[in-house]
């Protein structure tokens, strides 16, 4: 069993019979005779059970760790001999040894099951010599047994779970730096070397919009911590599903994301990038819409402005949750480029201002290859309503959607109308997420 620091274990005290016995013999006396046979056992069992501690140096395993555990053992003896658990200063040293194994990158399982290896051997040694007469006795070893493994384990989860906040914080800071420096543009080396990332060839650069929750919409249940819930579930999902360290600033609604992308195609891989999507969005239980493309980390600001835009543009225009890219929205995305033109597309259209049941059929109607059927179906209305809107669009427009000539003009005004940002927004930059 693995106890608080490096500290040698020093002379045995000399300890008053008392606690439990088996047959007559105080328990703990049996222990102490037993220590250093039991140190070396733990170690043994130690190193064979739980692998992880192989990862530290030997000289450490011989010194502070094999000193760590001969302390244990007397800690154990100690509460054997009086039933008192151990207090605050030991419980520190075991807080802070903790601390250190998280610090080497020991998993928290193995630093506790240090701990309770170390007990049941030496509970096993003193099991072996009750007798049925010691029952009572046996009673009072286990329970003392559980006292002890309640308060240490929860000392060394303290313990670990500080050391590994702390560091986690320090690692966000760093790696949100580095978003930063690359969504601002310019050299991020040093930013990644502070991060200890290091930078792949490119990244894939999203723009993730993140739909609601049904708990967010939920009575009696809290918007904020099921949109909290949400996050922590994609993060944790992204973390799994990248190679590589994924960087985000991500809000309950959406934001940038930068995956780390070695493979030696210059564009984004539609199907990957959809069997991500769909693994995110059912890890979080929300819709997700995202723009894509690749840039290599110098020109990541520019490929985040143009994947914010391009999502802009797929949603504007109605074109649903999944991936998208830039050849998906060429023409839309064109005619949202500020301009005389695409006010002038849009304004034909102005006689519709407040006729939002009219863009809507004009929009299915051409989304569904003019099939006024599959029309009415999206729309869930009669077909003979579909034909009614088209033309009255059409006596106030002008624009015939099912007159050949008037067909490119429509879709170019529908997306000019679609695309172009609200007056007050109108020559503002582009958010990068």
């Amino acid at each position: 069993m693995t106890a608080p620091n490096a500290e040698p274990s020093g002379t045995a005290p000399e300890l008053a019979d008392g606690g439990p016995r088996f047959g007559g013999r105080p328990v703990h006396q049996r222990l102490l005779a037993l220590a250093p046979a039991l140190a070396a056992e733990v170690m043994v069992r130690l190193l064979d059970r739980l692998p992880d501690y192989h990862a530290l140096p030997p000289e450490q395993l011989r010194g502070e760790i094999t000193r760590q555990v001969e302390r244990g053992i007397r800690a154990f003896v100690e509460v054997m001999r009086s039933g008192v658990l151990p207090g605050e200063p030991e419980l520190a040293r075991i807080r802070e040894s903790a601390a250190r194994r998280a610090d080497e990158g020991v998993p928290l399982e193995s630093v506790v099951g240090a701990y309770h290896l170390g007990a049941q051997l030496c509970a096993a040694r003193l099991l072996a010599e009750a007798a049925p007469a010691d029952l009572p006795d046996v009673a009072t070893a286990q329970d003392r047994l559980l006292g002890y493994l309640r308060v240490v384990s929860c000392a060394v989860a303290a313990g670990y779970v500080q050391e590994r906040q702390a560091a986690l914080g320090d690692e966000q800071v760093s790696r949100q730096a580095l978003l930063s420096r690359l969504l601002e543009g310019g050299d991020p080396r040093a930013a990644a070397d502070r991060a200890g990332i290091r930078l792949p060839a490119r990244y894939l650069v999203l723009s993730l919009a993140i739909g609601p929750h049904p708990d967010e919409s939920r009575p009696g249940v809290n918007r904020s911590v099921a949109a909290r819930r949400k996050l922590r579930r994609l993060r944790a999902e992204l973390e799994r599903r990248t190679d590589g360290v994924p960087l985000a600033a991500l809000a309950a609604d959406g934001g940038p994301v930068l995956l780390p992308d070695d493979s030696p195609a210059p564009a984004p891989d539609r199907t990957a990038l959809a069997a991500l999507l769909d693994r995110l969005a059912r890890a979080c239980g929300a819709e997700l819409t995202a723009a894509a493309t690749t840039a290599a980390p110098a020109e990541v600001a520019d490929a985040a402005r143009l994947a914010a835009d391009v999502r802009r543009v797929a949603e504007a225009t109605g074109r649903g949750p999944g991936p998208h890219l830039l050849d998906d929205v060429l023409v839309e995305y064109q005619l949202s480029r500020p301009g005389p033109a695409r006010d002038a597309l849009a304004a034909m259209l102005t006689p519709l201002a407040g006729r939002p049941e009219l863009l809507d059929t004009l929009r299915a109607f051409l989304t569904t290859g003019l099939d006024r059927r599959r029309t009415a179906a999206r729309l869930q209305v009669h077909p003979n309503t579909v034909d009614y809107r088209l033309r009255r669009a059409a006596d106030l427009t002008g624009l015939d959607a099912v007159r050949g000539p008037d067909l490119l003009t429509l879709r170019a005004a529908l997306a000019a109308h679609d695309t172009r940002a609200p007056s007050g927004a109108r020559g503002t930059a582009s958010p990068s997420c």
